[in-house]
């Protein structure tokens, strides 16, 4: 990479076959929209990396990441925080690019929507998971479209209702994460050198647009319908702007229901 991005690393590994990508730095490594510009930076430079093969997501420090940015959801900052958030998912589809994330501590909200559009996901069984949207009285609209896919509807529709956080172990009995232990960030390095460094890259390269083409095309398609839902239907409730106001404020939300 040309410049060390401020809140993003990219370390080449195994002669720029394998990217290790930490991102992060403020508590909780909070993916907000500069951070997001530079994640969504790193996979578009991805794309045209001809040796690439993999790329390890971590967060920085004690955490994966405790989510997208609470106060860029309030009016007046959430079409382009959304917007700029549904863009790092394009590219990262658009990379193609086998990704695998290491996770440890807090994996919440958008940061586990970020690791679970990856390929394999490796975490502490002390790791904690969780959509937490509904409890904010918003919803996810990246989890809403990725969780089904990757642990099936009703596991899904558990973490998206009920806004409850799981453990590393729990989720790897439900398919969430693919492996658990002490150091993912190791687990998830073995898995890319002894299961793809043999590979063609240009090759495994059109493996990943395979196998992911459906889901890939249903989710450009169907992120503008709930991107749409959650700026015009959803940002329109009185609901929505309390739950968010009452998070910042570290108080109980006052529910009207409408």
């Amino acid at each position: 990479m040309a410049d060390t991005p401020s809140f993003v690393n990219v370390e080449m590994l195994d002669g720029g076959a394998i990217w290790h990508v930490t991102f992060g730095g403020s508590k909780g490594n909070i993916l907000d929209s500069a951070m997001v510009a530079e994640l969504t930076a790193v996979f578009h430079e991805a794309a045209a990396a001809r040796d690439l093969k993999a790329i390890v997501l971590e967060g920085k420090g004690h955490h994966f990441s405790f989510g997208a940015s609470v106060l860029e959801h309030l009016p007046g900052h959430e079409a382009r925080m959304l917007r700029g958030f549904h863009d790092m998912f394009r590219a990262l589809f658009g990379a193609s690019v086998v990704t695998i994330a290491a996770v440890r501590g807090a994996c919440l909200g958008g940061g586990l929507e970020l690791a679970a559009a990856c390929h394999r996901v490796y975490a502490t069984a002390e790791a904690q998971l969780g959509q937490p949207e509904v409890v904010l009285g918003v919803f996810a609209p990246v989890a809403s479209l990725l969780l089904s896919e990757r642990i099936g509807r009703a596991h899904a529709e558990d973490l998206l209702l009920s806004g409850r956080t799981i453990d590393g172990a729990s989720a790897l009995k439900v398919g969430l994460v693919d492996g658990v232990g002490n150091d993912p960030l190791a687990h998830a390095l073995e898995y890319a050198r002894e299961m793809l460094l043999d590979h063609s890259a240009s090759s495994l390269r059109y493996a990943v647009r395979a196998s992911r083409h459906g889901l890939t095309e249903r989710f450009r398609a169907e992120i503008r319908e709930l991107e749409r839902m959650y700026l015009d239907e959803l940002m329109k409730t009185a609901d929505a702007v309390e739950g968010l106001k009452a998070f910042l404020e570290k108080r109980k939300p006052a529910w009207t229901n409408a």
